[in-house]
């Protein structure tokens, strides 16, 4: 059962709260994201099409281009997820 879903949250989520949620999913505890990382995040947070999404998320927010989101882009990623009602303020 996931841990959270966009359908069930009835008040605003900060940026922090998001950027939180989000590196639960950080498995290896590197600091990163990785798009496997993102799918599994985003498929537990009810989203459809996750596979898809985590790969826009990445091409997106992933400044540096090594195919991680780190630390400095987490900003662009939750920018990113806000489309989706995830963080609705």
């Amino acid at each position: 059962m996931p841990w959270f879903s966009p359908k069930r949250v009835s008040y605003p989520l900060s940026d922090e709260q998001v950027k939180g949620m989000l590196m639960r999913y950080d498995k290896n505890r590197d600091g990163k994201l990785s798009k496997q990382e993102l799918r599994l995040a985003f498929k537990e947070m009810g989203l459809y099409f996750c596979r898809w999404k985590a790969g826009k998320a990445i091409r997106f927010a992933d400044k540096n281009g090594d195919g991680y989101i780190n630390e400095d882009e987490m900003s662009d990623l939750v920018q990113y997820c806000s489309r989706w009602g995830i963080r609705i303020s």
